[in-house]
């Protein structure tokens, strides 16, 4: 049987290694302290006996006789004799030395299988510390797998909002709750952008179906009607090929620019605004331009068609008598980076509260509600933010004061983008 390497087993070893590594060096300089304070093995010893010279001789008896023993060859000063042997005829000197290294030698050896025993049974006690430290300091790693795997469209709504000190572990959950958050943010606007697409492709078929059916339906059709038919089949077919064609340039926009090449969008704006004079005009919107260069780089066709979309936006959500300024330039005046570039479009039109600004960007949402029918599918602002997030910019907008909307776009100046390179 494989034994699973996990990080609670790998976190016990290392924590149980760490203590008998440990433990190994306190024994080793325990032994080392020990064995110093017992002394060195005993040498070789004499034993010399001194006695008064007023003693007339020397003895081994009488309070008078001293005996001094020290090491072997060494003179002391007095009568030496030989030295006293014990009854089996060892001589006393040999036994001593024998008795200090045996007790010196014992001490050692007991010394070192008690401490070998007392680390061994340390250790194992460590090791189940360890494990059971380690389950606990992985217990929201634990808790994160779990809901990892618990996660699907219906449970995203699920945190683990983990309690606890602020650590990395926390870190880590909060950071985990997040991007739950994101993950739900984004499947909500994918299903509500599948249900409106849904709707806003099934709404002009419907119209077709309807049309054709009563033109059917009516033998004494005549061409009057026949031609009303078809100019209204013709306008569904319209929208529905401008709701198409919107979803392609999201898609693409979403995916990036494939290459990027120089581009100015001043020349940009320059001509989206020439290019919808005709239908500011016929709204009665009256539009002004300042186009100081705004050098960038990125795909010319889909900045392009952000310049367009945000002018077509303000023209066609303004008033009667209203007006539309676009400006382009550099980012620095309007309190934009010092390598950003800036396209500015300020519309007239309804009062926006600023809680609302935000939806305006998302798919099919229109002010005041999310889809109205009218002209465009309700694309246009969320192809302008998603371009501006593929070319690394950035979007702000905010109401205008008395009513209508100024949206600016900040995007990377060109020699910021080639000095990043």
């Amino acid at each position: 049987m494989t034994v699973r390497p996990t990080v609670r087993l790998k976190l016990t070893m290392a924590y149980g290694g760490l203590f008998l590594l440990a433990g190994a060096i306190l024994l080793t300089l325990n032994y080392a302290l020990v064995r110093s304070s017992l002394g060195k093995p005993a040498p070789q010893v004499g034993v010399t006996f001194t006695a008064p010279a007023a003693g007339g001789g020397a003895g081994l008896s009488g309070k008078e006789t001293q005996v001094f023993v020290g090491s072997a060859g060494v003179p002391r000063p007095g009568v030496t004799v030989p030295e006293p042997v014990t009854p089996d005829g060892r001589k006393v000197s040999d036994v001593l030395r024998d008795l200090t290294n045996s007790y010196r030698n014992k001490t050692l050896h007991q010394l070192v299988v008690k401490s070998l025993q007392a680390l061994g049974l340390m250790g194992l006690v460590s090791v189940g510390f360890g494990w059971g430290l380690s389950g606990r300091v992985l217990s929201p790693l634990h808790r994160m797998t779990a809901a990892a795997r618990r996660l699907s469209e219906e449970n995203l709504h699920e945190r683990i909002a983990l309690d606890g000190p602020d650590d990395e572990l926390k870190e880590l959950a909060d950071t985990f709750d997040a991007m739950l958050g994101r993950l739900e943010a984004a499947f909500e606007s994918q299903k509500r952008f599948v249900a409106n697409a849904s709707h806003e492709l099934r709404t002009p078929l419907s119209i077709i179906r309807t049309e054709v059916d009563v033109a059917l339906a009516n033998p004494d059709a005549g061409p009057e009607e026949l031609r009303r038919m078809g100019e209204v089949v013709r306008r569904a077919t319209e929208r529905s090929d401008a709701l198409i064609d919107g979803l392609l340039v999201l898609a693409r926009s979403d995916r990036g620019p494939a290459a990027r090449a120089p581009v100015d969008m001043a020349d940009l704006a320059e001509e989206a605004l020439a290019q919808a004079a005709a239908e500011a005009a016929a709204a009665g919107v009256a539009t002004s331009g300042r186009f100081d260069p705004a050098p960038t780089a990125g795909d010319d066709a889909l900045l392009g068609r952000l310049a367009g979309n945000l002018i077509e936006n303000a023209i066609r959500h303004n008033e009667s008598g209203g007006r539309l300024d676009v400006v382009t330039g550099p980012a620095e005046a309007a309190g934009g980076g010092p390598g950003e570039v800036r396209l500015a479009v300020a519309n007239t039109g309804p009062v926006i509260e600023p809680g609302e600004v935000d939806g305006l960007f998302e798919p099919f949402r229109r002010l005041g509600a999310e889809r109205l029918a009218g002209r465009g599918a309700g694309l246009g602002l969320s192809i302008v933010r998603s371009v501006v997030a593929a070319h690394g910019g950035r979007i702000a907008a905010r109401p205008r004061p008395g009513g209508g909307l100024v949206v600016e776009v900040f995007l990377p100046r060109a020699d910021a983008l080639v000095s990043g390179l």
